[in-house]
């Protein structure tokens, strides 16, 4: 029996160093953490339950079979943040450069299926070179099996991966088809074919960090939901974030307690919007002063900046928003906005989260480039997530609600449940200008004329109260009561009920 022990001992000490201290050095080097050393900031401290931590490679192939590192590449198991479990896997990069192995896979494979079981969280923290190439279509097998505990957890638990160093080729697939995808600047990177390929096969030069790093992907792809300096700064925020989000698709968004009173007036929203319908202002600002303490995470801040999407609280409850930004193209609807609130509101929906849309938009992008890419599939993406959410839906209408991007967004006409509008509401086919030289488009020599009708036309429409008068909106609310009058809908709506048909799935415009 003392042998056993002696020997446990020793493996799990030969587990813990993974690729040894050199490698380890080298990773503090180069200002990332080691595997465990994520696992203990991410998680309440001593919390982690570790699995597998014996399971090795079962290569024979290219000398391997003289090789092996207990953990195989990847600590797994579970834990809790802020006393709420969660599932996790941290790749070793001092092991075989983190590569995926057979048994690797079959590691990360467990702790997904097992998350699935209990109904909790499932967080990967990646840092691999990828396919174990010495293992050849066996750790190919296991991307894919991977692949499919993505999909088949997607809409059941949350999945999120944070980008924690290099994820290239065929591993770049499952965090694409996890909810949200973090990424650390400077150590991280993700790419399907890497520099050296894509200068053999387009003759482009270029650098990791340009093809594939956390501010490509944040401000030009979109593939990734935000950017962190470091390590740590990445871990603490990932635990604020994960305190947000529903265990899994059976339970509501969790509840925090607040001192920050349901009933409070902001006074200063009443002059937000500016009496120059043409002159922005800032959203954000709106946002931050309805929800609970101003405490507002916003997601996919750097990239189409005309839409903002993120969740806050409102009287304890986690709401996500969704709101048109008038500082970024006027908060015009286009490809990349439309695409990064469909997607944010098809999460929500799946976790039971409610959704509160500010609207400020005065239409669909014009120009031949939004045409020719598809302007018309990816903002119907948008409507399609809208009028499939079945969770409460929250609207105010503070400006501008122009011609179909008013339906679009959340619209009372796609089972929107509580729809407000300030007085400044402008609800119409669209502005009073363009309108006039349609209709009226034999008087256009008549200067006098056609401001006349102009002004005629905004004192009939470019108001909310046409929209009021057919129901569309159910009140013209202050802006200054406007956290007020969301926390008594919300309430109202606490247990609303609404199920879509009866169907395996439907066909969103992809």
């Amino acid at each position: 029996m003392h042998d056993i022990i002696e020997m446990l001992e020793e493996k799990r000490a030969k587990a813990r160093l993974g690729g040894g201290q050199r490698r380890i050095d080298s990773q503090h080097k180069k200002g990332k953490l080691t595997a465990r050393e994520r696992i203990d900031l991410f998680l309440d401290e001593g919390t982690f339950e570790e699995w597998d931590m014996f399971v090795e490679h079962r290569c024979t192939d290219f000398g391997m079979e003289n090789d092996h590192t207990p953990g195989d590449g990847v600590v797994t198991g579970y834990g809790t943040v802020n006393g709420r479990l969660v599932f996790v896997f941290s790749q070793d990069f001092t092991v075989y450069g983190g590569s995926l192995s057979e048994t690797h896979a079959e590691k990360i494979c467990k702790i997904m299926d097992q998350a699935m079981k209990v109904g909790a969280p499932c967080i990967g923290l990646n840092d691999s070179g990828g396919a174990r190439i010495q293992e050849g279509i066996a750790s190919l097998g296991g991307y894919a099996d991977v692949f499919q505990r993505n999909v088949e957890a997607s809409g059941v638990i949350p999945q999120i991966s944070m980008i924690m160093g290099p994820c290239a080729g065929g591993a770049v697939y499952s965090p694409a088809m996890t909810d949200f995808i973090f990424m650390v600047k400077d150590t991280s990177f993700m790419f399907v074919t890497g520099p050296d390929v894509v200068k053999t096969v387009t003759h482009e030069e270029v650098t990791q960090e340009q093809l594939g790093g956390a501010i490509t992907h944040t401000t030009k792809s979109g593939v990734a939901h935000l950017a962190f300096e470091n390590d740590v700064e990445a871990l603490l925020k990932l635990r604020d974030f994960v305190d947000f989000l529903p265990s899994n698709n059976k339970e509501q968004a969790p509840v925090r307690p607040t001192t920050d009173p349901a009933d409070r007036d902001d006074m200063s929203l009443d002059t937000l919007v500016p009496d120059n319908a043409n002159k922005p202002y800032d959203m954000l600002e709106l946002i931050h002063k309805v929800v609970d303490e101003g405490d507002f995470f916003e997601v996919m801040p750097e990239f189409a900046k005309n839409i903002i999407i993120g969740f806050g609280r409102m009287n304890g409850q986690t709401v996500g928003f969704v709101a048109n930004q008038p500082m970024v193209l006027a908060g015009c609807l286009d490809i990349d906005s439309s695409i990064k609130a469909a997607r944010f509101v098809r999460f929500c929906d799946a976790f039971n989260i409610p959704l509160v849309t500010f609207v400020d938009v005065p239409g669909f992008m014009p120009g031949t480039d939004q045409e020719y890419n598809g302007i018309i599939t990816h903002g119907a993406k948008l409507l399609y997530a809208f009028a499939e959410a079945t969770v409460p839906k929250v609207t105010v209408i503070t400006r501008k609600a122009y011609g179909g991007a008013y339906d679009v967004m959340s619209s009372k006409h796609l089972r929107g449940d509580v729809n407000f509008a300030w007085p400044s509401a402008e609800i119409a086919v669209m502005g009073a200008k363009g309108a006039v030289e349609i209709i009226f488009r034999s008087d256009i020599g008549d200067a006098e004329k056609i401001q006349k009708r102009t002004d005629e036309y905004a004192t009939n429409f470019t108001n909310p109260f046409k929209a009021g008068a057919r129901g569309f909106i159910d009140d013209v609310i202050m802006p200054h009561g406007t956290r007020r009058r969301i926390c008594q809908s919300l309430a109202m709506l606490k247990n609303k009920e609404l199920k879509n048909p009866a169907r395996k799935h439907g066909n969103i415009p992809l």
